[in-house]
């Protein structure tokens, strides 16, 4: 197995070495808007799922069955949403960060939007970059430190120099490899499986749940807009792309893509519980351990693929993050607008995000809790709100030149209030907030820029 990650890796390095690129601001944050945009499309794929989501998603059919995917197909309405109303927007104003076009606000605004995604982007890649570490550290019985250490030092070892256009190549090459290993996977255990299929569906009561569809599409549908449309992670490949035009049809043919893909996840995951089943092994009370323990008890072949697959996937969330995280803190924070020239301080910002992944991993590691990475994932969640608000206020106001508005203030406050209410409304009644959170959340941030605004005199022309 060492050796089959070691070629992955050599691979990685010998395309990104192949890419022609400029060593320039240019190439490494807008890649010089010259990427192919079914390249952008396919690679998406993996830059969408994570290491989390290929031991996750498997396991969402124990206790939730297949509702996954009315989330996923309220994904497809959401890709259109941004391909259509937020593309189009970015293009115009020619951003090299979304969070600029904040500046419509204030530059005080542009920064706490910006603070905000580095915020939840780090704290997120390092929870998401935590569990394939963990695993590979114990298959390969490594340190996890070394392990944490050496993986990202590769993924700087790549991304250093070409930025987002080496990852639209070395995502591609990635995305490939995941569905290539989760196709092995389902087919290494279709022929014992395969005839019974149709009666483990039946018994296990694992069909379509009709009930709460609107609210779970319409939760799809909000949680694109967010968590891709204001993400400069998720934006950043797709900016890439020669036209407007281009990144129209890329960001719908990958949202079409991402429903299909998860589908074979789910798949696997049926099947892996009729394996269980038909061998009278208890099923995993953790959903996440359904296809986790099957591969390391299996071994061979299968445990090689599902390593493989969960390397390929974390690669590219993280590397994706790590450019990201640079682009953002180099143009909104040390004012480098990215339109030339050789930057030094881009080279030293990309080795310190770098840097700064690897130290919170190792965090989440000393500290040996999984209430603490559930703490994280609550709190990057808590973050996309006042972007949310941020955005839909630049959208319908005419813009205005302030340096100081009192975003920054409102924007900590609604997270804060969000935490009050949902611990208000849990302890006296037995409503639960779910996705609908974020929408509150942005819906306060909103209200109170509105107020900030009314408080600050009339607008101003930008």
């Amino acid at each position: 197995m060492i050796y089959i990650l070691l070629a992955y890796f050599a691979l990685l390095l010998m395309v990104s070495r192949m890419i022609k690129r400029k060593d320039t601001a240019t190439a490494f944050f807008r890649g010089e808007r010259q990427s192919p945009w079914y390249m952008v499309a396919f690679g998406m794929i993996g830059a969408s799922i994570s290491g989390v989501s290929f031991v996750s998603v498997p396991g969402m059919v124990l206790h939730s069955g297949f509702t996954y995917l009315e989330v996923c197909a309220g994904f497809i309405g959401g890709y259109f949403v941004v391909a259509y109303v937020l593309l189009p927007i970015y293009y115009k104003h020619n951003v090299t960060t979304i969070y600029t076009y904040l500046r419509r606000i204030s530059d005080e605004a542009c920064k706490t939007g910006s603070a905000f995604f580095v915020i939840s982007k780090l704290l997120g890649a390092a929870a998401k970059f935590y569990v394939p570490c963990f695993i590979i550290s114990r298959v390969a019985d490594c340190d996890f430190t070394i392990t944490v250490c050496l993986m990202l030092f590769l993924v700087w070892l790549y991304t250093r120099r070409g930025g987002i256009k080496t990852l639209v190549w070395t995502d591609t090459v990635q995305t490939l490899c995941m569905i290539v290993c989760l196709a092995l996977l389902i087919i290494s255990i279709g022929p014992d499986i395969w005839p019974t299929l149709p009666h483990s569906l039946g018994k296990t009561g694992y069909t379509w749940q009709p009930g709460g569809f609107a609210l779970r599409f319409l939760s799809g549908v909000f949680i694109v807009i967010v968590m891709t449309g204001l993400d400069q992670d998720m934006m950043q490949k797709n900016l890439t792309c020669r036209t407007l035009r281009d990144a129209q049809k890329d960001m719908c043919t990958y949202g079409f893509a991402f429903l299909p893909v998860n589908a074979l996840f789910m798949l696997l995951g049926v099947m892996l519980i009729g394996v269980y089943n038909s061998q009278g092994t208890p099923l995993p009370d953790n959903p996440d351990d359904l296809l986790t323990l099957y591969c390391l008890r299996t071994g061979g072949i299968t445990l090689t693929l599902f390593v493989l697959g969960v390397v390929a996937t974390s690669f590219s969330t993280v590397d994706s993050a790590i450019t990201a995280l640079t682009t953002t803190v180099c143009v909104d924070f040390l004012s480098s607008d990215g339109k030339g020239g050789k930057r030094p301080s881009v080279g030293l910002v990309h080795l310190f995000m770098t840097l700064l992944v690897a130290i919170c991993c190792i965090l989440f590691h000393h500290f040996n809790t999984t209430s603490l990475i559930d703490a994280v994932y609550i709190l990057v969640s808590y973050t996309y709100g006042p972007l949310l608000g941020l955005f839909a206020y630049a959208m319908t106001h005419k813009p205005r030149q302030r340096k100081r508005d009192g975003s920054a203030l409102v924007c900590i406050l609604s997270p804060l209030l969000c935490l009050v209410l949902n611990h208000v409304v849990t302890t006296y009644s037995d409503y639960r907030f779910g996705y609908e959170m974020l929408l509150i959340n942005g819906l306060i941030t909103y209200t109170g820029l509105w107020i900030t605004g009314k408080l600050s005199g009339k607008t101003d022309k930008y």
